[in-house]
């Protein structure tokens, strides 16, 4: 992208807990009934080496994102590379880095990848602590044109680190943005989403999205469930992102103590409904 400072704005309007057991992580397949595969990165490659530039760039900087964030998103195999095991792992760390204190990694499919409709996962397993904000979300591909929030955002997955047992799923539009985003909460009754990998997606159809956990689902969205006068965006291209924040106002204060943490990240895959 030409701007490399996006707001990120997120935070939750209203939150519902739907979630009354924990399921178990599903293993990696290679498909989802009713789905059929069209794009994925399982991540192969060597310890060490960098991401597949043909499905990835990078957003790169540290001006807060519109969001007060603390870190310095590079493009460095320090915060962003292959673990030589099938996965990605995102790494911040707290390090003196062009003014900033931390670094970390933000990467995006924009102008490489995007779709309209279809079921977007990733299997990972997030980092937790105080002021650590990992998220797998998107934005339309219009943001450079439009702008935001007018292009439409949907986080699949934000999590606060200082509260790893809850995943949070939003979406923020023209007049349901920043602290008016409308979502929802999954929390599990027992231990943490930094304890394993888990599946988090949603299913995009025309006026419809559904947020699933390890394929639950615990929230739904239409255009009826938006504030009144506002505009349903989200019937157009999006782009994937996966980042992990340091700081902000969505998260409490940062704990240096809880540094160096990774995001790991198994594969992201894009289905379209099958016929």
């Amino acid at each position: 992208m030409s701007r490399p400072q996006l707001p990120r704005l997120s935070a939750l309007l209203s939150a519902c807990c739907a979630a009354a057991c924990t399921p178990a992580p599903p293993a990696a397949s290679s498909g989802v009934p009713g789905w059929t595969q069209v794009w994925e990165d399982d991540f192969d490659g060597a310890a060490g080496a960098a991401i597949d530039g043909d499905n990835w760039t990078f957003d790169v900087g540290g001006d807060g994102w519109g969001n007060s964030q603390l870190e310095h998103n590079t493009d460095r195999t320090d915060n962003v590379r292959l673990d030589g095991d099938g996965n990605l792992v995102i790494e911040a760390r707290v390090e003196d880095y062009e003014g900033n204190a931390y670094t970390s990694g933000r990467i995006k499919t924009q102008d490489r990848f995007s779709l309209q409709y279809g079921r977007v996962e990733a299997r990972l397993k997030v980092p937790k602590g105080g002021g650590i904000w990992p998220a797998f979300w998107m934005l339309g591909t219009e943001i450079e044109t439009l702008g935001w929030p007018t292009c439409g955002e949907i986080d699949i997955l934000e999590l606060r680190g200082e509260e790893p047992y809850t995943a949070i799923g939003t979406v923020h539009g023209p007049g349901y943005s920043g602290a008016e985003g409308v979502g929802a909460e999954y929390t599990l009754t027992d231990g943490d989403f930094s304890d394993d990998f888990h599946v988090f997606a949603v299913d995009i159809d025309p006026g419809h999205i559904a947020w699933s956990v390890d394929d639950v689902v615990f929230h739904t969205l239409t255009p009826a469930d938006l504030p009144p006068d506002t505009a349903w965006v989200f019937d157009k291209e999006f782009f994937l992102i996966l980042n992990v924040a340091v700081g902000g106002h969505f998260v409490g204060p940062v704990d240096d103590d809880a540094l160096p943490t990774q995001m790991t990240v198994d594969y992201v895959r894009v289905y379209e409904r099958a016929g």
